[in-house]
């Protein structure tokens, strides 16, 4: 069967460097950093003491207060990202297209805050006092789950749990489904809101993440020889996928058209990647295969790159891996120097970065990237933006569980 085309019409985002699209671009172009001290919570005790929070986000500018009030803060960034995809795409799921629009958002940690404060409730008060939407609100599906009840969409509809690479295998997932006819439209991406007491210390606690507390703006610094961890980010990031010729037939605008997805496993260990970058690199492999692209046909690449001494190093040699003696030539960078690491949503923001590179021909930059390490060799397109025809570009995503899973976006030509 010959698979339909698809184009992406609309892009949402709750960040911690902007709460719409234009302020998210601008940020991350400039290279200006949403890293700050914590103050949701006393952090005093805590190894790091700093994150990448989203701020000035009022739930009821997208949803009315009773539903918010029942709705864990991943959820909510979810809905807020998803409505604001939806008016980007100018679209309304009417009754006459909601059978052939799905939802696939996931979470890698699901509803965190929720499970704190109702566990507190149950050692504080007793069991009578943990709230009957714990469950609702904790589970991970429930993101998309509350999007589809939001704009009645019921299609296909689910979620996809990879840890870190949650929101691009979410996507990908999506994209087989209007791929295969058995959608229209998809919404689709990643949310996250683990900023909270628990998952901060779990974090801490396998000193996976960046110390540096003195220099909130400067911790996060990918491939960089200084890097000393990653430094925890929260939002949702939410695309409207759309058959090809259902986005021509309502003239929507098109900011790029979704060519390939390939997805892997390391099969090696819980936490830690390959250290060889094969799982990552036949990931990368099958995602250009997926697109019918060669190596040279890739002008980006946003790549995963934490800030850990580990992820940044393995993932420049699965880069080598594929695109050999082109891999001097292409331009990599990652954003994560800007937005921290958004764990589920990751994925999905980092996509909407390639996206937005091919859309403008503007690569952004890898914020904080001062020492050159002799292990990390590559164009990691320091500092400032670059100007730059971008016909192609690939987003990847790597998770604990030895999840990999890349996509590929080119402009749309017709």
């Amino acid at each position: 069967m010959k698979r339909r085309r698809v184009v992406v019409t609309g892009l949402g985002v709750i960040s911690p460097v902007g709460n719409d699209l234009s302020a998210f671009w601008d940020n991350l172009i400039r290279g200006k950093s949403g890293v700050r001290s914590i103050d949701k919570f006393d952090a005093s005790q805590l190894s790091t003491r700093i994150a990448a929070q989203v701020l000035d986000f009022t739930p009821e500018n997208y949803i009315n207060r009773k539903d918010a009030r029942r709705m864990d803060r991943s959820v909510q960034f979810a809905c807020g990202a998803a409505r604001m995809a939806l008016e980007d795409a100018n679209l309304t799921i009417t009754d006459e297209i909601a059978e052939r629009a799905g939802v696939w958002i996931g979470s890698g940690i699901g509803g965190l805050e929720t499970m704190e404060d109702q566990h507190q409730n149950l050692l504080n008060k007793g069991p009578g006092s943990v709230s009957p939407f714990l469950i609702p609100m904790m589970i991970s599906n429930m993101a998309a789950g509350q999007v589809s009840i939001m704009t009645g969409a019921q299609g296909p509809n689910g979620c996809t749990v990879t840890a870190c690479a949650t929101g691009t295998n979410s996507i990908g997932e999506a994209f087989r489904f209007i791929q295969r006819d058995d959608a229209d439209i998809m919404i689709t991406g990643g949310t996250e809101a683990s900023v909270t007491p628990l998952g901060m210390a779990g974090f801490c606690a396998m000193k996976a993440m960046s110390t540096r507390n003195d220099d909130p703006a400067g911790a996060s610094r990918p491939f960089d020889r200084e890097r000393d961890g990653f430094v925890m980010g929260e939002g949702s990031g939410i695309l409207v996928l759309e058959e090809l010729e259902h986005a021509l037939n309502r003239n929507a605008r098109i900011y790029g058209e979704l060519l390939g997805y390939g997805a892997t496993a390391d099969a090696y260990h819980i936490v830690q990647p390959e250290p060889s970058g094969d799982g990552a690199a036949r990931a990368l492999a099958l995602a250009l295969s997926d697109a019918g692209k060669r190596p040279e046909d890739i002008d980006y690449i946003n790549a995963h790159g934490t800030s850990t001494e580990i992820n940044d190093a393995m993932e420049t040699m699965a880069i080598k891996r594929v695109w050999g003696d082109y891999a001097s030539e292409v331009a990599v960078s990652s954003t994560k120097g800007v937005t921290g690491h958004m764990l589920g949503a990751a994925g999905a923001v980092e996509f909407m970065a390639a996206i937005l590179a091919c859309y403008h021909n503007l690569i952004p930059p890898t914020a904080n990237y001062m020492i050159p390490d002799p292990a990390c060799d590559l164009d990691y397109v320091p500092n400032q933006a670059r100007p730059k025809l971008v016909r192609a570009a690939v987003s990847d995503s790597l998770g604990f569980g030895g999840h990999n899973a890349a996509l590929v976006v080119s402009k749309y030509l017709g």
